[in-house]
């Protein structure tokens, strides 16, 4: 995976921490979304490209009103270039306590494979 990249002509969103994890059969990316359900999450791969958006449901009590805010923007935005190791059309995605999880798998020709030796 290479590094992430932003679109600047959208508007402005938060940019969620994301940890990155690979061991020998792909990636696992770890994004802190707190506030979205899962219904207001969207994730997407268009060819080696992860984009990851999300809008925030802060629902507050009928009548009542902030006294002070400290984020003023609703919506997550985050995208990554995908390496050609990676097998695009196998992410798979689940959403808990506010932590997205998704994970990437290598491509099976980039998967480590052991190589029988005949002996002559």
């Amino acid at each position: 995976m290479n590094t992430p990249t932003r679109d600047t002509q959208e508007a402005p969103a938060l940019l969620p921490l994301v940890d990155v994890v690979e061991d020998a059969s792909g990636i696992t990316l770890y994004a802190d979304l707190p506030g979205v359900a899962r219904d207001a999450l969207q994730l997407r791969v268009e060819g080696d490209r992860l984009a990851i958006e999300a809008e925030i449901s802060a629902t507050l009590r009928e009548g009542s009103t902030p006294s002070h805010t400290e984020v003023g923007l609703t919506r997550y935005r985050r995208a990554f270039t995908l390496s050609k190791e990676l097998d695009a059309e196998r992410v798979s995605a689940e959403l808990s306590q506010g932590v997205l999880r998704v994970r990437i798998p290598k491509a099976a020709q980039a998967q480590p494979r052991r190589i029988q030796v005949q002996v002559a």
